[in-house]
């Protein structure tokens, strides 16, 4: 969702609270996203930039005590690795990439994606144009894209002295304000510190239930077999 007033959310945090439901995960788009084929008004002025808009909703949600209740997925340019260590510094849980994946495939931001007419065959269901992308070659740009992004985004966590990403912490990252003389730590920029992450170890998450680990194995094998005795 891209985000602006708050009112709406605030109305859905207290349902949760009241009723303990609600959605498993929240993406926040930020305004300097977009498909490229919205009008230029809209993709220049509409909604707030990703920073703002997910400071603010995750502010929300945690004075309710929702933030460990909900996945938070970041989007909006956070395809590079020091975007997205700021994103888990800020409480993403995880971040979407288009862009960047687009572009290791060919995309020249052409912004004719909602035409059908996309020149380099990326965004489009005319065969004919399809016919432009050599899947074998663009598929290995892809993974290459990613495994780099992957590389470096450790890189930069381990240079913090962590172990994994989530373990950034806001007090971590500092941001221009105002000026380029006058710097601030995240958490004093925003007014908020993110919900910490019950991290242990890398050899831990082996287990983890929502990785398909040991624990995730040990429920689905009760659950079916439960289902198999009714």
């Amino acid at each position: 969702a891209a985000i602006g007033k708050l009112e709406q959310w605030e109305e859905l945090a207290d349902i949760m609270v009241k009723t303990g439901k609600g959605p498993d995960f929240i993406t926040v788009d930020g305004g300097e996203g977009g498909t490229g084929a919205a009008p230029p008004s809209f993709a220049d002025h509409v909604s707030l930039p990703w920073v703002y808009g997910f400071a603010d909703l995750y502010k929300l949600f945690q004075s309710k005590g929702l933030s460990e209740r909900i996945v938070f997925i970041g989007s909006g340019k956070l395809g590079f690795p020091a975007k997205a260590a700021m994103a888990f510094a800020m409480g993403a849980d995880c971040i979407n990439v288009a862009r960047e994946a687009m572009l290791s495939i060919g995309c020249i931001q052409a912004q004719v994606c909602h035409t059908n007419t996309c020149p380099s065959g990326v965004a489009t269901q005319s065969k004919w144009l399809q016919r432009g992308i050599d899947v074998p070659i663009k598929s290995e740009r892809l993974a290459q894209y990613f495994k780099t992004f992957r590389k470096e985004l450790i890189e930069i966590t381990h240079a913090a002295g962590y172990e994994h990403p989530a373990q950034f912490k806001m007090s971590d990252i500092e941001v221009n304000v105002d000026d380029h003389n006058l710097s601030k730590e995240l958490d004093k920029t925003y007014h908020y510190e993110k919900t910490p992450v019950p991290f242990t170890t890398m050899e831990s998450l082996k287990n983890c239930e929502y990785l398909g680990g040991k624990d995730y194995m040990e429920k689905s094998s009760k659950i079916y077999t439960s289902v198999l005795k009714k």
